[in-house]
């Protein structure tokens, strides 16, 4: 079995907001577009492809490298996160004999283990398939070949072995959809506070990632 999460970041750190700043600038300063204009295309690629920075590299001559630096490493992460005892309690628990713990995002490598890193949980993954912005065309979720790409990376015998976390903030319904169209076992995590969508992304919705054990009790230890 593979579990393959998102890096989960807290809600009431804005991590999400502080990036869809840095993101609008990006817009603004490289195609010289308006505030209101930056956020609307914004939106527009978001909903199409998942990340804005595949419909730059689509419409666009951007270097995707060059939108990493300028935004995902430009993130002031380290006044935003912090370790997270919980979440590693929950992850130490894991029976990594029974499933292998594997990180999927569509954020560049930087970003990933800078997340991972401050949230103090590094060391409990056995790897992280992610969008590679050195390579063109790019490829991320919600693409199948995004999720083929995980699966070859983490060994997954199949797509029935694939057990997909997704945090509401940090991926669209749309990415939700696809992975368990593919026939992965999807849990969206839509945290307190935050509104459920109007029609289910996945089979489990969950409100806090201690609602696992209750899901998949075979997958902890006694």
């Amino acid at each position: 079995m593979t579990a393959t999460l998102t890096p989960s970041t807290p809600t009431e750190a804005n991590v999400h907001d502080a990036m869809k700043v840095l993101i609008n600038k990006f817009f603004v300063t490289h195609l010289e577009l308006s505030p209101h204009e930056a956020t609307a295309l914004h939106a527009k690629y978001y909903k199409e492809y998942g990340l804005a920075i595949e419909g730059l590299t689509r419409h666009h001559t951007i270097d995707p490298l060059e939108f990493n630096r300028e935004v995902d490493d430009a993130l002031p992460l380290e006044k935003l996160l912090r370790p997270d005892p919980m979440l590693r309690e929950l992850l130490e628990s894991i029976d990594t004999t029974k499933v292998k713990l594997w990180l999927l995002t569509n954020a560049y490598i930087n970003h990933a283990k800078r997340v991972i890193k401050l949230l103090n949980v590094e060391d409990l993954f056995e790897g992280v398939t992610y969008c590679d912005y050195g390579h063109l065309p790019l490829v991320c979720k919600p693409r199948q070949e995004m999720y083929e790409k995980a699966e070859r990376e983490a060994g997954a015998p199949s797509t029935s072995h694939c057990y997909f976390v997704v945090d509401y903030a940090d991926d669209s319904h749309l990415n939700c959809k696809h992975a368990q169209a593919r026939g992965w076992t999807t849990a969206h995590l839509v945290e307190p506070g935050l509104p459920e969508p109007r029609i289910p992304a996945s089979r489990y919705l969950i409100r806090n990632l201690e609602e696992l054990r209750t899901i998949f009790p075979g997958f902890f230890k006694p």
